[in-house]
């Protein structure tokens, strides 16, 4: 099989990444390096799906998965007018199960995240690392310095069209609408992405991808499908429900003027709550236990902070998108949006968005497991 060309451009380009950290410190330094290594080594992994598909050793569930995503990727571009490049037409095989892990920090008594502030993305409430290790070693530090720590396993991410992101063996077997939903999702922040602006970019990208699943399954689905999904999203927002309930009563004692140690003891009581009512959830659901992943670490102030209401303007853009007719149509709509200020976005989608009501959505780094 013929492996990925790395060109000359997209080696220049990930080493100025790395180099851009000489303008801060040697820390900033390392982590820019081990991004630019692991995004080098990823590209560097990934083969054309029609390679593997011409090699008689590849496993026939492989063969029959990268015939699904080819599938889905073409829908993606005939019907949903999203990018006709190279992402997700190459599959890497990686010997982890999550293709980075991301670390989420917070203060002590605080549900606000530490914020860090890239090139191109702009600034989020969480680092990246390609190596686990990397990311336990930074977790600790921060811990050292009395903050709540989560360190996250990522099935997939985008690089907003800079690279040609491949299909990943870390979610290649999710069942095809979640594969369709994930795939639609990513190339969706490759049409517009306002850096800095997380609210705006996941609830587009969320919009586009509730649009499309239904779409896809409209044309390729059938019953146990359907019945499938629809039990994943059941699934899902319970448990985001529950989480965003924990996360309130938290923000609550936080607030509240009480002594340090009072809310010491109340948030202890809080996640141990949380703990107890998951495991009703999960007699609910029959026993499904994908979920049990986010109850690894001693729960914190970390892993809350990763849960905000990300769908805030689904409903502005799924109107938007009702309105606009089309795709393409939609996406020129959405860019104009996104090129005024902030404050003025968020009026112009809180305008469209008040017919219907918000649902709560988590961040990619606590999926379910599957």
């Amino acid at each position: 099989m013929k492996r990925l060309r790395i060109t000359r451009p997209i080696r220049t380009v990930l080493v100025a990444g790395a180099a851009a950290g000489l303008l801060a410190s040697c820390s900033t330094l390392n982590y820019y390096t081990q991004a630019a290594q692991g995004q080098l080594e990823l590209l560097s992994d990934a083969k054309p799906i029609d390679d593997w598909l011409a090699d008689p050793a590849t496993n026939p569930k492989l063969r029959h998965r990268l015939e699904t995503a080819r599938q889905i990727r073409r829908f993606a571009v005939q019907e949903m007018a999203l990018p006709d490049n190279n992402s997700y037409k190459n599959y890497a095989a990686l010997k982890r199960p999550y293709v980075l892990w991301n670390v989420v920090a917070t203060p002590e008594l605080s549900l606000q995240p530490l914020e860090w502030c890239f090139p191109v993305a702009g600034c989020v409430n969480y680092r990246g690392y390609y190596n686990k290790a990397d990311a336990q070693q930074y977790a600790n530090e921060l811990r050292a310095q009395g903050n709540d720590v989560e360190v996250g396993g990522v099935p997939a991410y985008s690089t907003l069209g800079w690279f040609s992101d491949p299909l990943v063996s870390t979610f290649i077997n999710y069942p095809d609408a979640e594969l369709a939903r994930l795939i639609f999702h990513e190339l969706a922040h490759q049409i517009v992405y306002v850096p800095g602006d997380s609210q705006f970019n996941e609830s587009f990208a969320s919009t586009v991808e509730q649009a499309g699943v239904e779409r896809w399954l409209d044309r390729f689905g059938n019953p146990a499908m359907r019945e499938a999904y629809d039990k994943y999203r059941t699934r899902k927002q319970d448990f985001l429900e529950l989480l965003l309930k924990y996360r309130k009563e938290l923000e609550y004692t936080y607030k509240s003027p009480v002594s340090d140690g009072a809310k010491r003891q109340a948030k202890a009581q809080l996640f141990a709550r949380l703990k107890d009512d998951y495991q009703e959830l999960k007699v609910r659901w029959g026993g499904y236990a994908g979920y049990d992943k986010f109850f690894a670490e001693p729960l914190s102030n970390a892993h809350l902070a990763s849960i905000a209401t990300y769908n805030d303007f689904v409903p502005a853009f799924r109107n938007l998108l009702a309105r606009e007719k089309s795709f393409p149509a939609f996406y020129r709509a959405v860019r104009r949006i996104a090129d005024l200020e902030r404050e003025d976005r968020n009026r112009v989608l809180k305008s469209l968005g008040a017919t219907l009501p918000a649902l709560p959505v988590l961040q990619r780094t606590i999926g379910a497991s599957r």
